[in-house]
């Protein structure tokens, strides 16, 4: 198989301006004011960002926010934008031989040679990219996604899930530098996205660098290093997963009663926003771990206090769900003031 080295540069040592908060840092993609119209359509609107090698980078947005695209311009799908794109410090439009070598994409659609089997689905697809592997290194590939047994099976008679997973084989026939997985696991049952997730981890740890579409935002919160979001063809927000959780989320702790809360308890609580919903009051407070000021000890306190007999306490904070929402209708709500 091709080997990293082989595609014309060391992929770590590549270098580039990073556009987000962190400032430097050397990248395995970098986009730099990439806009791609259609008509009086920004499908693609000014996205400037670079992505580490080795992480796991996922893009959220809406349908039709411009993600496919995006994509599409580094991988090649995709022609004619403006702004620049490279892969490992290559352009993609002056060096589209080499960087299309470089890249591997996992498309949403399912696509496969439904006359072949899969064997021969993965020894056609190295021979586009002038790739002659063995049958061992087939086998070997094949085994890692559990489909080894069914390396001699025509392809149609594949599930659903077996064909998702040749899918990412096929993309890493040629030993990818970057593995782009536009919704990897839209459509499949919980069990295989669960069984896909691990296969993405595996891939991550061997030092491939993962660019991940998705609308499971759960997916994004277990898998993702960093997180960007996107929303009609403009980049709002580029952060680390933690960073972003703690700047965006709240805390919250819920105490659930024995009982429908009395007057006397909603009063003891003052002027703290709790939320009722049965029997369960529920505080949000702050961004931190820590409880600074006092906030929850004085909740606790003051129901207890007021003569409440609590059954459970139960503490958490925002997903990156409530903050993916929050983050768009912000910037929904700044279009429409300019207006």
């Amino acid at each position: 198989m091709l080997t990293r080295s082989d595609a014309g540069a060391d992929p770590v040592r590549c270098h580039g301006d990073d556009v987000t908060s962190k400032g430097a840092l050397e990248a395995v993609v970098e986009l730099k004011g990439l806009t791609k119209r259609y008509g009086e359509l920004k499908a693609v609107d000014d996205v400037s960002l670079a992505i580490e090698p080795g992480e796991i980078f996922a893009l959220l947005g809406p349908n039709g926010a411009g993600k496919t695209t995006m994509i599409g311009c580094v991988t090649g799908m995709i022609t004619g934008f403006e702004g620049r794109a490279a892969v490992a410090g290559l352009d993609v439009v002056e060096n589209y031989r080499v960087t299309r070598r470089m890249v591997g994409l996992v498309p949403q659609e399912l696509n496969w040679d439904a006359f072949f089997t899969v064997r021969q689905v993965l020894e056609f697809q190295a021979g586009y990219f002038g790739v002659k592997p063995t049958r061992g290194e087939i086998d070997a590939l094949l085994d890692q996604f559990s489909l080894l047994e069914k390396a001699d099976a025509n392809t149609r008679w594949l599930s659903g899930g077996m064909k998702r997973r040749l899918m990412i084989c096929k993309a890493l026939m040629h030993d990818p530098v970057v593995l782009f997985l536009d919704e990897p696991t839209a459509g499949v049952d919980v069990e295989l996205r669960d069984e896909l997730w691990g296969y993405v981890e595996a891939l991550r740890e061997r030092g491939t660098t993962i660019v991940l579409t998705t609308h499971y935002l759960e997916e994004a919160e277990k898998l993702a290093d960093r997180v960007g979001i996107i929303n009609q063809g403009r980049l709002l927000r580029v952060d680390d997963r933690e960073a972003l959780l703690e700047a965006f989320g709240r805390r919250h702790v819920s105490v659930t009663l024995s009982e429908i809360p009395s007057p006397q308890v909603l009063e003891a609580l003052g002027p703290h926003q709790v939320e009722v919903e049965g029997r369960t009051l529920t505080l949000s407070y702050g961004q931190t771990e820590g409880d600074e000021g006092g906030e929850v000890d004085f909740f606790l306190r003051a129901i207890v206090g007021a003569g409440a007999r609590v059954e459970s306490v139960e503490g958490g904070r925002s997903s990156l769900e409530t903050i993916f929402r929050e983050v768009l209708h912000g910037d929904l709500a700044q279009k429409e003031a300019m207006r």
